[in-house]
């Protein structure tokens, strides 16, 4: 019912408003027999309290925003959705506002001026544009904790993996194939990501201690961060004539074009070119060849964070805490275990 307030339950109910408020806000100090007729009265109305009103009443709004590039991205839907369900079992059962910045510095500093205006009690923030000291500028004094790869301000809590480590791995995993030309695709053309400049460095650490050398020719970057365009460069390369034989990828939607783009110049997966993703998204155990992928603990991240998080809402002001949450790498058709030695 649009536009329930909280008089309306309460004649419903047959109680004052201030009880009314007393069961919404969860003071202690209510019967169960009351709480029970009041929450009834709720559900048979279907009231939702406001949340300016509910922070003028207990100085909270219940809502707690997770802003980042876009939602179209299957790594940032799922991670919406582990976090809200993640929130909601917290103790104060937050409601999860999503926040879309476009991956611009516009939106970006869109997103926390438009926090400050006391919408939500907290904010899970990945950055793709803004350096860690405008962040720092940036925020005022809303509780925060930044995902994903960038520098954290001295003052807010960071979490994220190892992308470096994770990177080598994936790596070091092609190369005990006995591939000797690794590429590497899905990095920007340019206003190179501070997720790609981590993921190249293990990328690079992996070669070498597999004892190959870096070859700058099998580096294939993108022009956007998408399954299509992952398919036009590597077809692309391969077309005038650049061949390796296992090729780590930025991301999953890199690694699908990439099959695609492989499959139909007749290459052979993982015969020909072992392929290895990143992210685990839930199209990599259907893909064909299935994808082999580094993935994250996706729950364990919302989890901490959200931990951090409710630690900033209740007070705490310590400097920055930088959190790091495991990966693994999940093996499939792409890129199977090496033999035995």
């Amino acid at each position: 019912m649009a536009g329930v307030r909280l008089q309306d339950v309460a004649a419903h109910a047959g109680v004052s408003m201030k009880t009314v408020s007393n069961v919404v806000h969860a003071h202690p100090h209510v019967s169960a027999a009351m709480r029970e007729r009041v929450q009834r009265a709720i559900d048979d109305l279907g009231y939702r309290p406001n949340a300016l009103g509910r922070r003028l009443a207990t100085g909270r709004t219940g809502l707690i925003a997770l802003a980042f590039a876009d939602v179209r991205l299957a790594y940032f839907s799922e991670l919406a959705s582990l976090v809200s369900a993640a929130a909601a079992s917290t103790g104060a059962g937050y409601r999860l506002l999503l926040e879309e910045t476009s991956g611009t510095i516009e939106g970006e500093r869109a997103v926390l001026s438009s926090s400050e205006a006391g919408l939500v009690d907290g904010m899970l923030f990945q950055p793709s544009m803004m350096s860690s000291t405008e962040v720092a500028q940036r925020r005022g004094d809303i509780p925060m904790v930044l995902l994903g790869e960038g520098a954290a301000p001295i003052g807010v809590d960071h979490v994220m993996i190892d992308n470096v480590a994770a990177a080598n791995r994936a790596t070091r995993h092609i190369s005990a194939l006995g591939r000797t030309r690794i590429a590497f695709v899905g990095h920007e053309e340019s206003g190179q990501s501070a997720t790609s400049t981590q993921r190249l460095i293990g990328y690079q650490q992996g070669l070498e201690e597999s004892g190959l050398a870096v070859d700058m020719s099998l580096l294939i970057p993108t022009q956007a961060i998408a399954p299509a365009e992952a398919a036009r460069a590597v077809g692309a390369a391969l077309d005038r004539g650049l061949r390796f034989d296992g090729l780590v990828c930025r991301d999953d939607l890199a690694a699908i074009g990439a099959l695609r783009a492989l499959q139909e110049r007749g290459i052979r997966i993982p015969d020909d070119v072992a392929v290895v993703g990143w992210d685990d998204i839930s199209f990599a155990a259907v893909t064909f060849p299935s994808l082999t992928t580094i993935a994250p603990d996706m729950p364990a991240l919302a989890r901490v964070a959200l931990e951090m998080l409710e630690e900033r809402i209740a007070g705490y002001t310590g400097l920055g805490r930088h959190r790091l949450v495991d990966f693994d790498l999940v093996v499939r058709e792409s890129a199977p275990a090496a033999p035995p030695a």
